[in-house]
Order: C-alpha cells, then structure tokens, then sequence
C-alpha cells in the first residue's frame, strides 16, 4: 500500500522555522494538505476540527508539550487512533519510553531528512 499523499497532516511546534521546515521536507515527500499550530493547546482545538491522518509534534513546547497533547490524544475516543510522531532535539531514553508508553506511534530525533521523515511516516502509516 502506498503511502496517501492526499491525508491531511497536523504539524505542532512552537518554533515557527521548524514548522517550515517540516512543512518543506512533506512537501519534497508529495504530501499537499498540510496545517500547523504552534503549541498543544491550538493542535487540540484543529484535531477536534478535523481528521488527520497523521500528527507530527514537536516534545517541547509550551505552555502544552508534545508529551501531553499526545495523551490528550491517546483519551480521546475519537482522536486516540491518529498517528502521533513525536518530534525532539533530545534522543533520551526516559523521553522515548515515556512517550512510548503513552502511545506514540514513532519517534524522530532532530536533525533529521526527507527520508528520515518518509521513513517514520512509512512505518506510522502502513507503506
């Protein structure tokens, strides 16, 4: 199954740079329909707004971290199966085991290319 470049996509991060970043590298891997918000507390209001297919979330952030609006996600009966790649400057193993245990779907230690993304996202979504 090939990856659906027409799923919609939630970018999450409080450093604008690196949303165009993200935002340019999905764009280089096809994908079209992608929005942002800049921290946790607005990625909850689009999800409650719209289906995504797949969230891409920066850990930290504030005044709502990736690592809580990934649980936030995870209770919510009708977002708790959305794709969650957790974005981070940080390869700590507490993080990836925390964030692991609350229900991320992949992790990607910053900095990171074009493959690395369309790799994560293969393995989320079922390439």
């Amino acid at each position: 199954m090939a990856l659906d470049l027409g799923m919609p996509i939630l970018v999450v991060d409080d450093y604008q740079t690196m949303v165009r970043i993200i935002r340019n590298l999905l764009k280089q891997l096809g994908f079209e329909d992608v929005d942002d918000a800049s921290d946790g507390t607005g990625a909850l209001a689009k999800l409650k707004q719209k289906k995504y297919g797949l969230v891409i979330s920066d850990w930290n952030m504030e005044p709502m971290t990736g690592y809580e609006l990934l649980r936030h996600v995870r209770a919510d009966d009708g977002l708790r199966t959305t794709p969650f790649i957790m974005v981070t400057a940080e390869s700590k193993t507490e993080n990836v085991i925390a964030a692991k245990k609350a229900g991320v779907n992949n992790y990607i230690v910053k900095p990171f290319n074009a493959q690395t993304l369309k790799t994560k996202i293969e393995a989320v979504c079922g390439a």
